[in-house]
């Protein structure tokens, strides 16, 4: 697992050595632009509509548009000029309680090892988050660019996870969710049903067992391609758009999710 960033935690007037990995790899297909005439990959060219020429990636700026079609040039020392406090530390904030943050502020999730020296402060703080039920919100700096970010405890790691600023979270007023109430009456009956629906699913959560469904099928297709086969599209259902009374729908949901429940318990017992 390759370390991207080497530096230390500051906690009070502990410091902890660590290195920063990164937890997650998407597993995405990737695919190449070619041209349909001959199947050659196509390159993206820059180009300057202006000079009717190609741009050298050496001959580009950063422009900001401040108003349409009016830019003010940023160059490498403006950048330089903004104070860089963290760039070998994670400086701790604030501790809060985990619940309190919402997974909307979350980014991307980091692996932080104790780096040789760091062993026992980093134990130390997490036992201490641990017993006390927090994390701690702390700042770091990434390839130049200081991230907000949290410290929590993942089975027996700490792991760093960066967040989006309170800025950067659109508002959801927007969207008039919160006069639905206002608006529709839910009886007492459709909301035990729909709780019922919701107890017989309740499981524990094992990620292993959610596949990546979209890509095995693409793989499949790819597959087939290669081999020469006909790709085989299966027949989808269409959905019945007949409209169906909801506590009819509520009560077949309860029926199916009870049979799948029990389904389960005998497949435990012969296991």
């Amino acid at each position: 697992m390759k370390t991207i960033w080497k530096g230390a935690i500051n906690f009070g007037l502990v410091n902890i050595p660590v290195k920063l990995k990164t937890a997650t790899s998407k597993k995405n297909i990737r695919f190449r632009n070619l041209h349909e005439k001959c199947n050659t990959p196509v390159k993206m060219k820059r180009y300057c509509l202006n000079c009717n020429e190609e741009v050298d990636y050496n001959e580009m700026v950063k422009g900001y548009e401040y108003e349409d079609n009016k830019y003010v040039i940023l160059k490498d020392e403006d950048f330089d000029k903004i104070p860089d406090k963290s760039t070998k530390t994670i400086d701790i904030v604030d501790f809060v309680s985990l619940k309190e943050i919402d997974p909307v502020f979350y980014i991307k999730t980091y692996y932080l090892n104790p780096a040789e020296g760091g062993e026992k402060p980093y134990l130390l703080l997490k036992n201490s988050l641990l017993s006390t039920n927090k994390v701690a919100i702390s700042r770091i700096t990434i390839r130049n660019r200081e991230s907000l970010s949290v410290i929590r405890v993942l089975k027996d790691c700490l792991c760093l996870e960066t967040m989006f600023f309170a800025e950067e979270v659109r508002s959801m007023e927007a969207l008039n969710i919160g006069h639905l109430d206002d608006k529709i009456e839910i009886n007492e009956k459709e909301e035990e049903l729909a709780v019922e629906i919701i107890d017989n699913l309740t499981t524990e959560f094992e990620p292993e067992k959610y596949e990546n469904r979209y890509k095995d099928e693409l793989m499949d297709i790819i597959r087939q391609k290669i081999d020469g086969e006909e790709v085989e599209i299966p027949d989808i259902e269409e959905p019945d758009e007949k409209v169906i009374d909801l506590m009819e729908k509520l009560k077949a949901t309860v029926e199916t999710t009870e049979e799948e429940k029990e389904d389960e318990k005998v497949g435990e017992m012969v296991r």
